[in-house]
């Protein structure tokens, strides 16, 4: 009966502790970059600890073993500057047709099967996809030859900046090629790509020792697929989360938000409120959200301890703002 109550009681404590953690609130600035330096709202309001800026891999990488973090110099001078924190994330993945953001070399170098390839929107019907449209691009996550470029990446940003800036994510691990196979790239299949998502996370965390590190993890190709990069990232103390902080939006607590809730006690959580959550209907409430829900569903749900805000307006300026000015 001791051991029941002291069993209740731990479980208890954890819970306390759980939902009584800080939650850090920075500005998602995406590839924008030179809006941190007119963003007056921003740098004077408090509680926005920082800003999340996203560099490309091709903006890192110019040229094979060639490596520019000028502009990443540039803003974490600027942000320390003002007493604000960087978050950087590493994009690999694009949702335009006309944006590649894997170096050149990496698609112009037959061992790199082209560095980079396609996903799709589509519509799924009687077992195949139709009406096919190009989405944008993704880094061969699955091709052992781009990942160890990308890996050399993250070693020298880690030689640089491990405990300079905040923390860095890897993109979101959702890849839209479809059900069938017949939109599978070159030598893809579902197991080397849970493989490759989880050899980048092991890169990161080596490469960082000391920032937070988190991946993107939302939506995966393959059956299990998402589950083995959740259970990967507790033994290898990688952060998770992903875009999209809707509360109670039905494919998401089918999907990532289970597993992020699960996972809030062991390691750290960062999730995006990004274009077009702002206006989600709470499924809940039947009502357009608000901030404080936003948040309420972060923090006592997800576990939270990162969200990223967008600077979608009207809500930006007219919500976000003054609600951030007024929490004490």
């Amino acid at each position: 009966m001791r051991n029941v109550f002291l069993c209740s009681l731990l479980i208890l404590l954890v819970n306390i502790t759980s939902s009584a953690k800080p939650v850090h609130h920075y500005v998602y600035f995406g590839m924008d970059r030179e809006k941190i330096k007119q963003a007056t709202a921003f740098l004077e309001t408090k509680n926005f600890e920082g800003a999340q800026i996203a560099y490309s891999w091709r903006q890192l990488e110019p040229g094979k073993d060639e490596y520019d973090f000028s502009l990443i110099r540039e803003d974490l001078a600027f942000l320390s500057s003002k007493g604000k924190k960087l978050f950087v994330q590493i994009q690999d993945v694009s949702f335009s047709e006309k944006w590649i953001h894997v170096p050149r070399y990496l698609l112009k170098d037959p061992q790199y099967g082209g560095g980079a390839d396609k996903q799709y929107k589509y519509k799924y019907v009687d077992d195949r996809e139709t009406d096919v449209k190009v989405l944008g691009w993704m880094a061969r996550r699955w091709d052992a030859n781009v990942r160890e470029r990308f890996k050399k990446l993250l070693v020298e940003l880690g030689k640089e900046f491990d405990g300079k800036i905040e923390g860095v994510n890897l993109a979101e691990t959702a890849f839209d090629i479809g059900r069938s196979g017949a939109l599978y790239p070159k030598d893809f299949t579902v197991e080397k790509y849970r493989d490759g998502v989880i050899a980048n996370m092991k890169a990161l965390r080596e490469a960082f020792p000391k920032s937070v590190v988190l991946v993107y993890a939302n939506f995966m190709p393959g059956e299990g697929s998402l589950l083995a990069v959740y259970e990967a990232a507790k033994k290898l103390h990688v952060g998770v989360g992903g875009p999209d902080l809707l509360p109670y939006q039905k494919w998401h607590m089918k999907s990532n938000y289970p597993l992020i809730h699960a996972s809030s006690a062991d390691v750290a959580v960062g999730v995006a409120v990004q274009d077009g959550n702002y206006d989600h209907v709470n499924p809940q409430t039947g009502k357009q959200v608000t901030i404080n829900e936003i948040i309420k569903f972060g923090k006592e749900y997800l576990g939270v301890d990162y969200i990223f805000w967008s600077t979608e307006e009207p809500y930006y300026s007219e919500q976000l703002v003054p609600f951030m000015k007024g929490v004490k």
